[in-house]
């Protein structure tokens, strides 16, 4: 029988326009894909997002491997910045264009494409899941979280699992991730007593105060890494006061910072100590300083072990590139799936994600179908 394409298939996936929240027809095409190839579907939609649960084999077997992705993207912008339309799907010198084309619509594709074949071709002894969601580029409530509580609730596991994120900083097959850092983000609100820049002993200013206290944060070092990970770092990404008058103490100003921490920390660590460097500068100055703390996600890591020698075995045959095992870059949805089952990631030179003109070299997803295609099969001997 004919392969499956995993070009086409980003293709379609491009053009439907599903942007956070919105489906825009992207899981309502796998569906039918899937189903017309013998996988058992069902959409496990949560408020207001869109989610999909698909499975070939017996539910419960002890050698069930899983993929995970998101059919969502950002924003495009605007489009008049681009060479093409962003959902037109454009295909120019050997190079596919469109939102999503690198994150994630491609590495969607791929496993799908992948396990299509190789369950019509090969049928394992055991299972595959697929879980897509569209909601990772959003607050991710509602999307793998959604798809984790489903399949608790209706004794659905996967044994191991890879997600599809883009993983390749430059090259196809140089890197596989292992873990992420942690996330937080704190909102700081330091409030005091307005008044006249003239006379300041009847005012309170809480500028000094919250510049101090950034200052303290931003001068701390809080670690220098650990076996797996880079050193923890924190930004601040914005100071707020809103006071056009040069001749007035505001009575109020804003601040955000944000931390991406490894695993000599938590998340309530980190927490516990932003509030205690706030308490104490507040207390100094006089001043009232509130902190409202995020933690977006915690730390983790899947030691070196089976699964990633599984997959880089598999990225090395297919690429001739030895991966590295990393745990660099932002968060992604493998924070959620590490507290069901072992998780890696593997996927795509990122190079364009998020970006006007994103683009994707069609080389590179007929790749990674073969790189997860070969996954399988590994797997499944």
């Amino acid at each position: 029988m004919t392969a499956t394409d995993p070009v086409a298939l980003t293709a379609d996936l491009i053009r439907c326009p599903s942007v956070t929240p919105e489906e825009g027809g992207a899981l309502v095409l796998l569906e039918a894909r899937l189903a017309a190839a013998g996988f058992e579907c069902e959409r496990v939609d949560r408020g207001g997002i869109a989610n999909l649960f698909a499975r070939w084999g017996p539910k419960g077997h002890d050698r069930t491997f899983g993929f995970n992705g998101h059919t969502d993207v950002v924003p495009v912008g605007n489009p008049a910045d681009w060479s093409v339309a962003p959902f037109d799907a454009v295909q120019r010198d050997g190079v596919l264009y469109g939102r999503g084309a690198t994150d994630m619509k491609s590495g969607v594709a791929a496993f799908v494409a992948a396990a299509i074949d190789f369950t019509r071709d090969t049928p394992p002894d055991g299972a595959i899941i697929l879980t897509i969601t569209g909601d990772e580029e959003g607050d991710a409530q509602d999307g793998t979280l959604a798809l984790l509580d489903h399949m608790k609730d209706t004794g659905e596991a996967m044994s191991v699992c890879l997600v599809g994120e883009p993983t390749c900083p430059e090259h196809m097959g140089e890197m596989i991730k292992i873990g992420r850092r942690g996330s937080l983000s704190a909102w700081f609100t330091a409030s005091g007593v307005q008044g006249h820049v003239a006379y300041p002993h009847r005012a309170r200013n809480p500028l000094p105060a919250l510049v101090r206290l950034l200052d303290r944060l931003a001068g701390h070092e809080l670690d220098r890494g650990t076996a797996h990970f880079d050193a923890s770092t924190l930004a601040i990404t914005t100071i707020d006061t809103g006071n056009p008058a040069t001749n007035v103490i505001p009575a109020e100003c804003r601040a955000t910072v944000n931390i991406r921490f490894n695993d000599a920390h938590s998340g309530d660590s980190l927490a516990r100590w932003l509030r205690e460097q706030a308490d104490a500068v507040a207390k100094k100055y006089g001043v009232e300083i509130a902190a409202e703390i995020k933690i977006s996600g915690e730390s983790f890591l899947t030691p070196p072990g089976p699964l990633s020698e599984l997959v880089a075995r598999a990225v090395k045959a297919e690429t001739g590139v030895e991966p590295v095992l990393s745990t660099s870059g932002g968060t992604s949805d493998a924070r959620f799936v590490k507290d069901h089952c072992p998780v890696v990631e593997f996927g795509l030179v990122g190079k364009t994600m998020h970006q006007v003109d994103e683009r994707v070299e069609i080389e590179q997803i007929h790749q990674l179908k073969a790189v997860y295609s070969r996954i399988l099969r590994d797997y499944f001997a």
